[in-house]
Formats: structure tokens, C-alpha cells, sequence
């Protein structure tokens, strides 16, 4: 298998924040929501992880469902799911929501947090990046959702942090805005 499958096909690399919590999340059963045409999902694969990449997109499923017939993958299974459903049915070990949350509706994202929280295994992590709109840095983007400061933490109370931050970034467009960032390790 190639080194870099993203690379090969002309994907974005995977999220930065899903490479450095693959340094201390082992592999397991992962979920990546809002899997686009699976930059994430090919990267955690590679890395042992059996992944469930779920998106609304059909077009970015049957992309990465291409990429995974060609190269005679078993450890992605991508599905058709809408994640403000918040209605998961398996349990998962790792689950990245990376810059999918600003997409939904804001009245189900309470829905989707509890949903994530409920469908990890004891020990097992969630990871969130999403972006905000705070009074310091108004959101120059027209997203359906966007976190409050300390919005992100509050909703994981009683969840270890093992990463948190409300720091400025910029999209793969180009635009600067504030991130919240956690990732986050569900009480044994």
C-alpha cells in the first residue's frame, strides 16, 4: 500500500489534529463523521484503525469508496448517514468530528455531543474541531453552528482533556477564525 493514500489520490492531507491524536490514541474501532471524501479515514487505516466513515454527501462516499476498491482496503466502511440523526449504532474506541459540527443545524448539536459521548467506549476519545464565534473574534463565515467560549469544554464535563483550546486558525480556504479544539478521554 502507498505510503501516502491522500497524496496519491489528490485529497487534502488528513486534519492536523487527527495526526497528532494518533500519537496517543492506539488503534481500535474509529469513527470519522463527516468523512467528505475520506482524508481522515484513509489516514486512520493506515494506522491500524478499523474505520466507519459516515457522511451526507453520496458523491465523497462513492469517491472514497473508489479509492478503497482500487487499493483492496477492508479497514474503511463508509456509510450514508446524516450525523444530526444522532442516532449512532455501534460503539467506537476513537470518534474525530473534525470541522463537521459548523455544518449542522444548531438545534441538534446538543443531540449529536450526547450521541458521540453515549456511542464511545469506556477509555475512549473524542475529538472535536469546530469553528466559534466569539466576542473577541466574530466568525467571518456564515455557519449554520458555531461554539460559544467554553462551550466545547463544558458540554465534556467529566471527560478527561487531554487536549483544549480556543485558539485562532485557518481554513483550507483561507480564512482565519477561532477554533475550539479538544480532544477528549472518556472515564474508564
Amino acid at each position: 500500500m502507498s505510503a501516502d493514500l491522500n497524496q496519491k489520490y489528490g485529497l487534502n492531507p488528513a486534519h492536523s489534529e487527527v495526526v497528532s491524536a494518533c500519537e496517543l490514541v492506539s488503534p481500535g474501532d474509529a469513527l470519522d463523521m463527516g468523512c467528505s471524501n475520506g482524508r481522515n479515514a484513509l489516514y486512520l487505516a493506515q494506522r491500524g484503525f478499523k474505520v466507519t466513515a459516515v457522511d451526507v454527501n453520496p458523491g465523497a462516499l462513492g469517491q472514497l469508496q473508489s479509492i478503497i476498491s482500487q487499493e483492496g482496503m477492508d479497514a474503511i466502511t463508509p456509510r450514508l448517514y446524516d450525523i444530526s440523526d444522532a442516532e449512532l449504532d455501534a460503539d467506537y474506541d476513537f470518534i474525530a468530528c473534525t470541522v463537521t459540527l459548523m455544518f449542522i443545524h444548531p438545534s441538534r448539536v446538543d443531540a449529536v455531543l450526547a450521541d458521540m459521548q453515549q456511542r464511545t467506549r469506556a477509555g475512549g476519545y473524542n475529538l472535536i474541531v469546530c469553528a466559534m464565534d466569539s466576542p473577541d473574534y466574530p466568525c467571518p463565515m456564515n455557519f449554520p453552528f458555531t461554539f460559544e467560549p467554553g462551550q466545547l469544554s463544558a458540554a465534556y464535563e467529566g471527560w478527561e482533556l487531554l487536549k483544549y483550546n480556543e485558539d485562532l486558525g485557518t481554513m483550507h480556504n483561507g480564512a482565519r477564525l477561532q477554533f475550539a479544539t479538544m480532544l477528549a478521554r472518556k472515564p474508564a
